[in-house]
């Protein structure tokens, strides 16, 4: 089983809170927000996207490409770890 599938209320429990991130930041234009407060909120969906491109990246690692805890060849299990490491830095 994909772990999309598995994970399914925990992912769209990230898309929903985008998508009221993204509702926040319309209700805010309509009202007039200024462009530095609409920086910070549209920053803030930013990071929350990148949150959840980290989350599957890693998952799709751990899962089809090598997962660092069943490598049995320890150079592949610390590179491994070392991607998902750097992955998730660069995401951030």
């Amino acid at each position: 089983m994909d772990h999309t599938v598995r994970e399914k209320t925990k992912l769209l429990g990230r898309i929903r809170r985008i998508r009221g991130q993204a509702e926040a930041v319309e209700r805010a234009l309509e009202n007039g927000i200024g462009c530095a407060d609409a920086l910070h909120l549209v920053v803030s969906i930013r990071g929350t996207v990148n949150g959840l491109v980290a989350e599957l990246l890693e998952k799709h690692i751990r899962l089809h490409v090598v997962d660092p805890a069943c490598e049995s060849e320890p150079a592949r299990a610390k590179g491994a770890e070392e991607l998902i490491r750097g992955m998730r830095t660069y995401m951030k």
